[in-house]
């Protein structure tokens, strides 16, 4: 089995796991869907099954009457569920009604019969605002899972915010502290982390000094404090392969063709964003229009009929309406031979084979011209990964 988790969020996601990552050993369903989802994992994938307690950090934005919210449906049903959600019960939470509210949600996730549980917590702040209604969430499924049938595993979230939950050691010492106390209190077996402010796709001159080394730092500081067999990270579009690569996590979460950056559970979404394509020489993604059809005539042009990205691009400008309507197949079935790519690798050479990898991507990205997408340049995605892998 590989070790990636895709996470399943519509029916393109399911299907496209089912066709490009049947071999997976998990994949990640959102407890609102799973009564569409489950009964559609191939078989021989164990079930992660999400709380989607994380949505629950601001209820206002995701409880709109005037608008349908399955993920509200859902835990709406629950008892004390918006009263665990309010920010004046964090300060004072009871014990009595958050233990009642996690042994109704976790009841309702055992029914899909999953091999793992997300343990119900709210998203990490600035502040310390939530660690105590943390670390009463935690402790109550810990006492849910000795006192069920549950044979399966628990995963600690932790989700968070904002770069600045995350950017220097002192900012993350307390948040390590409080992983440490939620995963023995509730008596998980892993935990996934996120940051769900950190799109690596961006392109931004912070990634290669400031972003990744603070996500390397924290999984480091965490693995320093808790020893787990499954430590889980993503979904992004590389800093999850790099981490695992490193050998800082054992599982790197991944979208299906969409969805390389983490959002919040219940969030009500506007219009889908425009398809876009893999563009494999370079380890990256842009927007499939018009001028990406131009820019790949461009490409071929200057590059040399025996260099292989001449083939790869001659074959996207080919095919290019096809692709375009069918961007989310073609971007999972490259991300799945990219991963593959790695995997194929000892462990121990993981980190120096992605760094060749995204080494020759970045070479050959320098030598192209600027492409019309919001990340201009053909290396912006490999070059700080690149810089990272060792």
């Amino acid at each position: 089995m590989a070790v990636h988790i895709p996470f399943v969020t519509s029916d393109d996601g399911i299907q496209l796991v089912a066709k490009f990552y049947h071999d997976s050993d998990f994949v990640r369903v959102p407890l609102d869907r799973a009564d569409k989802f489950v009964p559609r994992i191939p078989s021989g994938i164990k079930l992660w099954l999400d709380s989607c307690t994380d949505g629950m950090d601001d209820l206002a934005k995701r409880h709109k009457p005037d608008r349908k919210n399955p993920w509200f449906d859902c835990l709406n049903s629950l008892p004390n569920f918006q009263k665990v959600a309010s920010a004046s019960f964090h300060a004072k939470p009871v014990v009595a009604e958050v233990k009642a509210f996690v042994n109704a949600i976790l009841d309702k996730c055992a029914k899909s019969k999953p091999a793992l549980i997300t343990l119900p917590q709210l998203p990490v702040v600035g502040d310390s605002s939530r660690n105590k209604l943390n670390k009463m969430l935690a402790e109550a499924a810990g006492n849910w899972k000795a006192n069920s049938d549950f044979r399966g595993s628990l995963i600690l979230p932790l989700i968070f915010k904002h770069q600045q939950q995350v950017n220097g050691k002192t900012a993350r010492t307390p948040k390590v502290a409080l992983a440490e106390r939620c995963y023995r209190d509730s008596a998980a077996d892993g935990f996934w982390v996120v940051d769900a402010d950190l799109k690596d796709e961006s392109g931004s001159g912070t990634l290669m000094n400031k972003r990744f080394p603070a996500v390397i730092g924290l999984h480091e500081e965490l693995n320093a404090k808790i020893s787990s067999n499954v430590r889980i990270a993503g979904p992004y579009w590389g800093l999850n392969l790099l981490l695992w690569a490193k050998g800082l996590i054992d599982y790197p979460a991944i979208g299906i063709g969409s969805g390389f950056q983490y959002f919040l559970s219940g969030a009500l979404h506007g219009s889908p964003p425009s398809a876009r394509l893999a563009l494999p020489p370079l380890r990256r993604r842009a927007v499939a229009d018009s001028s990406l059809e131009k820019w790949l005539a461009s490409a071929v042009a200057q590059l040399s009929s025996s260099h292989p990205a001449h083939a790869e691009f001659t074959s996207i400008k080919s095919h290019f309406a096809l692709l375009k309507a069918n961007s989310k197949e073609q971007v999972a079935q490259f991300y799945k031979a990219w991963f593959n790519s790695i995997a194929a690798v000892p462990t121990a050479g993981r980190s120096m084979a992605l760094f060749q990898d995204l080494s020759a991507a970045y070479a050959l990205g320098r030598a192209l011209p600027d492409l019309s997408d919001s990340v201009r340049r053909p290396e912006a995605l490999a070059e700080p990964l690149m810089f990272k892998c060792l």
